[in-house]
């Protein structure tokens, strides 16, 4: 197998790390200063309108959707190394579309969703959210509550969903709803397009998060969705949907690996710098073992991830390889963090350092899109054969 990205691929990947580096992490001091001062980790107006109209200018939009809507329709080896840039920092910024809205919506338009939902999403002009989680269900899908029933040409929808992230500001939501209470998840689960000003979709309240993120629940009460909006097959909602979860933890297994490059260099340039008891933190051994186990973690998450989008790229099951990515590379990021916090004493306590903000978002990411204790049991019950 050759690791190895194609001239164009790679091109594309050093062209965002360039991005990032150039663009985005000057603006960390000024993003952290304001989480500091209460007014939340975001860029400001003029900030975001810069960076959004440079990465537009450099083609760096649309990178992984269809070319029928404007796209580059990159694979999923390609978009490893993209999302493991960004990763390198914490300023609050996606290259867009959302690559697991956008994979699901890709995989289920027809025409008219195609030009009305699709299109403008991949063009950056609307913002997506998606709702499956549950009060009481939320790794376990097959526990989902919320309905969707026909009325007429119509459907009515009642629940509610939790921990969405950007559904305030969402121009549509994909709400997953059972059709078909028999079958539930095998084949009675269906995804809607639900606009924000859709009737009966209410945003309940925010919930404020670790790390300067937060979340909403929802509430739909007799939410009216018209019938050409329902995304895919009746039923068939499952499919697509892990379909958007599998890209959605190897972005994750991505960023998590540019998270522990990041803090690896930061303990690299900063051990040799650092004296304690008349030598420097770069003889200790305790630092050298933090380090070569940071870049033992490091590769091995990187092929894994690799591998795995390969496998993605050639139509293969990855469920068990998405599991295991999810898993290892998130776990393996926040002990690198950990360990280079620590090399940094006091210093790695600040809010004026990256490594928190980072510590903080690896830690929500353990549980975002299944805890990693859920992705361990699903490894183990496939080898096991105990799957029901």
């Amino acid at each position: 197998m050759n690791f190895d990205l194609d001239d164009d691929h790679r091109m594309v990947a050093d062209l965002v790390r360039r991005f990032v580096d150039d663009e985005l992490v000057p603006l960390e001091g000024a993003v952290l200063a304001r989480d500091i001062a209460g007014q939340g980790l975001e860029l400001a107006r003029e900030e975001r309108e810069r960076i959004e109209r440079i990465s537009r200018e450099l083609g760096l939009w649309g990178l992984d959707a269809p070319e029928n809507v404007g796209g580059h329709d990159l694979p999923a080896v390609a978009m490893v190394a993209v999302n493991e840039a960004l990763g390198r920092t914490i300023v609050p910024f996606t290259l867009p579309p959302d690559s697991p809205n956008l994979r699901m919506l890709a995989a289920t338009v027809d025409d008219r969703q195609r030009e009305a939902y699709l299109a403008p999403y991949v063009r950056g002009e609307t913002i997506s959210a998606i709702g499956i989680s549950e009060p009481g269900a939320g790794a376990d899908p097959a526990g989902m509550k919320t309905s969707a029933v026909r009325d007429g040409d119509d459907w009515i929808l009642n629940g509610r969903k939790i921990w969405i992230t950007k559904a305030a500001r969402a121009d549509f939501t994909i709400v997953m709803a059972v059709t078909d209470k028999e079958k539930g998840a095998r084949g009675g689960m269906t995804a809607f397009l639900v606009d924000r000003d859709a009737p009966g979709f209410n945003v309940v309240r925010p919930i404020p998060m670790i790390g300067g993120e937060t979340t909403y629940e929802v509430a739909l009460d007799d939410c009216r969705v018209p019938g050409w909006k329902l995304l895919g097959t009746e039923g068939q909602g499952f499919a697509p949907m892990q379909l958007r979860l599998s890209t959605r933890r190897s972005e994750m297994a991505a960023n998590a690996i540019g998270m522990a490059q990041r803090a690896m260099e930061m303990m690299i340039d900063y051990a040799p710098q650092r004296t304690t008891f008349g030598k420097p933190l770069s003889e200790r051994q305790t630092i050298q073992n933090w380090i070569a186990e940071a870049a033992i973690g490091i590769h091995a998450a990187r092929l894994m991830t690799y591998d795995c989008a390969w496998k993605l790229d050639q139509g293969r099951d990855v469920r068990n390889e998405v599991s295991m990515i999810k898993s290892y590379a998130l776990e393996m990021a926040w002990k690198v963090l950990d360990h280079a916090m620590q090399c940094f004493g006091a210093m790695g306590m600040t809010r004026e350092m990256p490594l928190q903000q980072m510590a903080a978002r690896i830690r929500l990411m353990r549980i975002y899109d299944g805890p990693t204790e859920i992705h361990n049991w699903v490894v183990a019950r496939n080898l096991l054969g105990t799957r029901a």
